[in-house]
C-alpha cells in the first residue's frame, strides 16, 4: 500500500491451504492490479496503520508479515472470524445478514451507478474481460439510461 500515492498493489491473496493459511498468487493476471482509493478510505487506512504501529509495539510476541489487515499479535485474519465480525457489525447496524463477499457486488454496482467507466469498474474488481462485469452488473444499467435520456 502506498497512502502517499493512494493506492494498493494486490501481488498475493490469503488462501486456506491443508488447513493452513498462507499467501498464495494471485489466480490470474488481472488479478494482480492496482487500485486507487478515494481520500475517505486512504484517510481511514492511515488511521489504521497508527492503530496497528501500536499493537506492534505493544505485543511481545507480534510477527510482522507485512499485512495491512492483521490480528492483535501480526498474523493473517482468518476468513471465518471476518466473516462472523462482519455479521456482528450487520447486526448491530440493524441490517440484513449478507455474505462478506457481497461488499465487491455492492462497490461495483455503485461506481457503476455513480457513471464511472465500466473498464474502470473491470480493473477494480480484476475481472479478466469487459462482457463479465457488465453482464454480472447489468441490473445497475437501466438508471443509467434513465439518466442519459434524461
Amino acid at each position: 500500500m502506498d497512502l502517499d500515492a493512494g493506492r494498493l498493489t494486490v501481488r498475493a491473496a490469503l488462501q486456506r491451504v491443508n488447513g493452513k493459511l498462507q499467501l498464495v498468487e494471485p489466480k490470474t493476471a488481472r488479478s494482480r492490479r492496482t487500485i486507487a482509493f478515494p481520500a475517505v478510505a486512504i484517510e481511514a487506512l492511515r488511521a489504521h496503520h497508527v492503530g496497528q504501529l501500536e499493537q506492534r509495539m505493544s505485543s511481545k510476541s507480534w510477527q510482522e508479515t507485512g499485512l495491512v489487515f492483521t490480528t492483535t499479535v501480526g498474523t493473517p485474519l482468518d476468513p471465518r472470524n471476518v466473516t462472523r465480525q462482519f455479521q456482528t457489525l450487520l447486526e448491530q447496524a440493524g441490517l440484513p445478514r449478507q455474505r462478506f463477499h457481497d461488499l465487491r457486488h455492492a462497490c461495483a454496482s455503485l461506481l457503476l451507478a455513480q457513471g464511472v467507466h465500466p473498464r474502470v469498474v473491470m480493473e477494480t474488481l480484476g475481472n479478466s474481460q469487459i462482457s463479465l462485469t457488465m453482464d454480472t452488473y447489468s441490473h445497475v444499467m437501466p438508471s443509467l439510461q434513465r439518466e442519459a435520456a434524461d
